[in-house]
């Protein structure tokens, strides 16, 4: 564990340092190495017609991580579903954008997976009739019914099974939510827009306190803050980003297990349009309104 923790603040040491040079424009990403899709391959998924991606938004999410990873990879190889798990560490300085990070996800993993997982880190299904088969049309595992902490009726978080061909007819996710909260909803909206069935587990017998095990820590706060116009714009449906747009770079991959059960990270420094999504740094307009302000909070004096 150790040695895991230890390579991992490492790898985003080393990012903190490429983060010094000019960023005018995103570096094309490389595919993923061959390598890391040979590492997840073993002899009973040889007959698998389909391979999944895992698509993890994570960062600083240690703990959950650890226990995540070889949970995952058990629950997965027990229902012969051949797999990758991808952790998509954010290692920018701009607020958590986990919609933008599977789009960058899957746009690095589309070659060589048929259908992708957005997955919580912090998520765990403890129903084996859960099933990660591959999905002719939208699943969603995590459903209200099932859910330990959200029950409305259009929710599709927590995990979402989607095949390669819709996610890329839905133009994936917007890429304006920095911060937590709400891209899910206006993903469900894509979805519906598009005439795609959403379909939820059936026959499933345990309920909102033992389909899932959630694991998030209680001390870590969301970020649910909303600043400049975030509030009103983040309420609509956005018809202008997503796969096609999303801005990002890859600082490293990085091939790890944990308790045997492998996984890859990448590193990804996300790119923000301070003109269009101001709000993926809510210190500015902070700093900003503090300038205006003389010590001890005094307006200025009229001249």
């Amino acid at each position: 564990m150790f040695v895991i923790s230890v390579i991992l603040s490492i790898i985003v040491l080393h990012h903190d340092e490429c983060n010094s040079h000019s960023m005018a424009a995103p570096v094309v990403p490389l595919p993923p190495p061959k390598a890391l899709i040979e590492k997840g391959r073993n002899a009973k998924f040889t007959n698998s017609k389909h391979r999944m991606a895992v698509l993890v938004p994570y960062r600083d999410r240690f703990e959950e991580l650890m226990e995540f990873v070889p949970y995952m990879h058990s629950f997965l190889s027990n229902q012969y579903v051949n797999h990758n798990i991808f952790i998509l560490n954010q290692v920018d300085q701009y607020r958590f954008n986990r919609a933008s990070l599977i789009n960058a996800g899957f746009q690095l993993t589309k070659n060589n997976h048929d259908y992708i997982a957005m997955h919580d880190v912090d998520l765990l299904p403890m129903n084996t009739n859960l099933s990660y088969a591959y999905p002719e049309n939208p699943v969603h595992l995590a459903a209200p019914t099932l859910h330990p902490r959200y029950h409305y009726e259009k929710f599709i978080g927590g995990i979402l099974l989607i095949n390669k061909e819709h996610f890329e007819l839905v133009n994936g996710l917007s890429n304006k939510y920095w911060g937590w909260g709400l891209e899910d909803d206006e993903f469900y909206v894509r979805l519906k827009d598009a005439h795609l069935n959403i379909t939820r587990p059936q026959n499933i017998t345990t309920g909102t306190s033992d389909t899932f095990r959630h694991i998030h820590g209680t001390q870590r706060k969301r970020d649910t803050v909303k600043c400049y116009n975030q509030r009103e714009v983040t309420r609509r449906r956005d018809r202008n980003t997503g796969l096609h747009d999303v801005k990002f770079e890859v600082a490293s991959y990085k091939n790890m297990e944990i308790e045997g059960a492998p996984f890859t990270v990448i590193n990804i420094h996300l790119y923000c349009n301070l003109t269009t999504t101001p709000w993926c740094d809510c210190k500015q307009q902070k700093s900003a309104s503090n300038k205006q302000l003389q010590p001890h909070g005094k307006l200025p004096k009229a001249k």
